[in-house]
């Protein structure tokens, strides 16, 4: 006998007792708050991730360029430095060193540079441990130790 209706398969009585139970399940895809919300941070980690180096490797306030150097008697050596600051009312500190045939460091020295013109020239004598074969500016800045600032 017939009824019109197909008998029910294992299948389709073992999905339909799931679907009843739990629910239909849809497509896993992530809500579109959730998309927006990671592009937001993405931006703001890249943006502040930019910033940080753009302060790290930015142009610098205070930078020395080494202009000359020249051995002297006695395990010394004369550099002569140019200084470019962007304020000319602050002084200003660069670190000079000298360098023993190795590469080591075998002398530095602190050089003031007074506030002034926006570019400054100063020459200096370095002693060395040892004899010196070049001299080279390790930094400049313009946190000025006391004891360069005292008259």
């Amino acid at each position: 006998m017939s009824t019109g209706q197909d008998a029910p398969t294992a299948e389709s009585t073992r999905t339909d007792s799931l679907d009843a139970r739990y629910g239909k399940t849809r497509a896993a895809r992530p809500a579109r708050w959730r998309r927006l919300v990671f592009g937001v941070v993405a931006l703001l980690v890249s943006g502040g991730l930019a910033y940080a180096m753009y302060l790290n490797f930015g142009s610098a306030p205070i930078d020395g360029e080494r202009v000359s150097f020249d051995e002297k008697p006695g395990d010394a050596m004369e550099i002569t430095i140019n200084v470019t600051r962007d304020d000319v009312n602050r002084p200003g500190v660069c670190v000079v060193r000298v360098r023993d045939k190795a590469g080591a460091e075998s002398g530095r020295k602190e050089v003031l540079i007074q506030p002034g013109s926006k570019n400054s020239r100063v020459t200096t004598t370095i002693k060395s441990i040892g004899k010196p074969v070049t001299a080279d500016i390790f930094g400049c800045s313009y946190d000025v130790p006391r004891y360069l600032s005292r008259p």
